[in-house]
């Protein structure tokens, strides 16, 4: 960890921000740069020495504008590449290249990417929350079921990928789910009990520092969790809990378990059914975001002879007349240059840019190909097919309790400074909110929802929760005076609507054309409809939530209802399963259960992309574990 002192190239401003993901707007707060003395961020400049032998940090950073080979090249430096690569990389006989269109997130958007309760800054749905810098920029193409809306949908462009820019938090699916997963791909390596220590291997866990929890609050800071669901050999992936409990959290706590919910010991154990407060992926020294380049990647460049190509850009994966993955043509700067592999090409690009970068190499829909003119290598109808999502929407309460909404004052602003420069606690340290709830919906709703809709939800396993029940101590829309506001919102977990990614361009400079088609079905309609009322329950069980300011009182009938939800559906941001794992078999599925892309040789697919199915949770688990079971399974032989 270094300490940059505040200068031009490194200017200490941190703006706190609410996204406001569903009325295209926001609330931003400013912190002038007198009150922070520092930036504070990983940053790989300089230089280490490792066992007494002086190493160049700039060692690691590969040649631009030069061709060369390695053994394995990874596409895209974001939370899959990295993992596998440095594992790859622990072997001195291996030589690995890892190719990023970004940079480090940490010098191109500054203190917005770590501090925790900026975790969702430039996270909105408007394409006014576009940062450049360190995201795609990619705008959805107009959705019917939501009015026509076109919707931003943020994505990593930078070392760490979505890592770098995700809402911090960290949760693992259930047994059900990955036993699904493992039947649908015909492995029994995919059940939750056999993935469990490639979930460990990543993370090196730090429990919670009660002292810091406790300070400054009556309320009951403890936390529940399952020591066994983490190693003490694991790492470098820091997971932590943060060190402010917001005051509105504990009030949540109880409205859960009036309303039926139980308490359980953490989300990581293969259970979520219940509530419990989230783990992070975050620094607990520093108070700072925790990625695959703040882990991964400064390991690797300490301990390894990784080579990285950032800013820039993989055009197309080369293949041999037998269908072999010789290597990657790239671009940095328009300098035009090829990165060959010795033995194999791993695309770990995600959801979006996995599918595109496959389909303008040759391997895809053969109708999609044939309309851009490139020559079909493997004709696969699944890239780009069968996404799935995890949408949701909030709904707003004014409240007598402080929130985060005070830090728009700036006395309040300056003493959370002060907390988390010097004890690394305050409401700084807390992102949007502490307390998570997961259920399938309550027989109250349950009743109102019709037969083909129920026979839709009851293909999920009976641990696969239909809800996410998400609270945020503050507004996510613009609110007109300088009271307290809780957010309290929900996730969508068992959708049954497939998006779609496609191209119409061979250029990869050019986004992919992505479709989510969220709520096209109705199941999925009627699952928002009873979620909302669900959140209505919540909110009341609180004692707290004195007014509801969006979307109000008058929203009454089903169909008011869903014409709110369908003005403020917004992404989580969990978009999987465009390059699907799955039996030769099976015709949407891209890559076998070692992620071995059908019909080629040599090359392979590791990102959300690759999922079977999107587990319940957030995915960002799942994909450090499939980066450690893919390098595990290439040390193997497979």
């Amino acid at each position: 960890m270094y300490i940059i002192p505040a200068s031009p190239l490194f200017p200490s401003i941190l703006y706190l921000g609410l996204h406001l993901s569903t009325m295209k707007s926001s609330l931003f707060f400013l912190l002038a740069s007198s009150a922070l003395p520092y930036a504070v961020f990983s940053a790989p400049f300089g230089y280490n020495q490792v066992n007494g032998v002086t190493q160049l940090i700039g060692s690691s950073f590969g040649v631009l504008g030069r061709d060369a080979t390695f053994d394995y090249v990874v596409v895209g430096g974001g939370t899959a590449g990295l993992t596998v690569a440095e594992r790859l990389a622990e072997d001195p006989a291996i030589s690995v290249a890892v190719i990023e269109a970004g940079s480090f997130y940490e010098i191109d958007n500054g203190n917005y990417s770590q501090i925790p309760v900026d975790d969702a800054f430039y996270a909105g749905s408007s394409s006014s929350q576009i940062q450049p810098l360190i995201d795609w920029g990619i705008v959805t193409e107009p959705q019917s079921p939501l009015g026509g809306r076109e919707i931003f949908y943020a994505q990593g462009k930078c070392l760490g990928g979505s890592s770098g820019r995700n809402y911090l938090d960290y949760t693992r699916g259930t047994n059900g789910s990955y036993q699904q997963w493992a039947d649908a791909v015909g492995d029994q390596s995919f059940t939750f009990s056999n993935l469990l220590p490639y979930f460990k291997k990543s993370i090196h866990f730090t429990p919670p520092d009660t002292a810091k929890r406790s300070a400054g609050t009556a309320a009951d800071t403890t936390v529940s969790y399952d020591p066994s669901a983490f190693s003490p050999s694991g790492g470098p992936l820091q997971l932590s809990y943060v060190n402010y409990f917001q005051p509105f959290s504990q009030y949540i706590e109880r409205a859960f378990t009036a309303l039926g919910l139980r308490e359980i010991p953490g989300f990581n154990s293969g259970q979520l059914i219940g509530w419990s407060e989230f783990t992070v992926t975050r620094d607990p020294k520093a108070a700072t975001r925790s990625s695959s380049e703040s882990s991964f990647l400064q390991q690797a460049i300490n301990t390894s002879t990784i080579q990285v190509y950032h800013q820039t850009m993989a055009k197309r994966i080369l293949f041999s007349a037998n269908k072999t993955a010789i290597g990657v043509t790239v671009n940095t700067a328009n300098v035009p240059y090829t990165l060959s592999a010795r033995k194999e090409v791993i695309l770990a690009a995600g959801a979006f840019r996995s599918p595109q970068m496959l389909m303008v190499s040759g391997v895809g829909p053969e109708a999609t190909l044939n309309s851009m003119n490139i020559p079909v290598v493997s004709n696969l109808q699944g890239v780009g097919q069968n996404m799935w999502d995890q949408p949701w929407f909030p709904l707003t309460y004014r409240t007598n309790v402080t929130t985060l909404q005070q830090l728009s004052n700036p006395a309040y602003l300056a003493q959370a400074t002060e907390e988390y420069l010097t004890n690394q606690t305050g409401p700084l340290d807390s992102p949007a909110g502490n307390i998570v709830g997961w259920e399938k919906l309550p027989t109250s709703l349950r009743s109102q929802l019709d037969n083909s809709t129920l026979s839709d939800l009851a293909q999920f396993p009976a641990d696969w929760p239909e809800v996410e029940l998400l609270t945020v101590g503050a507004s996510t829309i613009p609110v007109n005076d300088t009271g307290d506001y809780i957010t309290i919102s929900t996730g969508l977990l068992t959708i049954t609507s497939r998006g779609n990614v496609t191209i119409n361009s061979t250029d990869t400079n050019d986004n992919p054309i992505v479709s989510p088609n969220w709520l096209q079905t109705k199941t999925d309609q009627q699952l928002a409809i009873q979620a909302f009322k669900r959140l209505r329950q919540v909110a009341a069980a609180t004692g707290i939530a004195e007014q509801e300011y969006s979307p109000g009182p008058a929203v009454q009938t089903d169909v008011q209802i869903l014409e709110f939800i369908q003005n403020a559906l917004s992404p989580l941001h969990h978009a999987s399963v465009t390059c699907a794992m799955g039996q030769s078999s099976d015709p949407n599925a891209v890559i076998d259960s070692n992620f071995k892309v059908f019909g080629v040789q040599g090359l392979r697919v590791v990102d959300a992309s690759a999922f079977a199915l999107l587990p319940p949770g957030n995915p960002q688990s799942t994909v450090y574990m499939l980066a450690e079971k893919l390098a595990d399974d290439i040390k193997h032989g497979k």
